[in-house]
């Protein structure tokens, strides 16, 4: 899902600040995007931002929080 940004008022990430929150590579957070698991709009100058609730979204449903026995 990848549309044009024209005044979107969520926070938008770079592909580096979200390839920080997963601890991978900023060229992965882009194929996820090109694969439709993370959508992205782009910038007048044709750049990937990603919304923020979405990537937050995401984490949230890969990370699991350790039970005790």
């Amino acid at each position: 899902m990848t549309a044009i940004l024209m005044g979107a008022p969520d926070k938008l990430l770079t592909p580096g600040q979200v390839a920080a929150l997963f601890h991978v590579d900023p060229k992965t957070v882009t194929r996820w995007a090109h694969a439709g698991r993370l959508g992205s709009v782009r910038t007048p100058g044709g750049h990937r931002r990603f919304r923020e609730a979405e990537v937050m979204t995401l984490l949230a449903s890969l990370t699991t929080e350790a039970t005790r026995p």
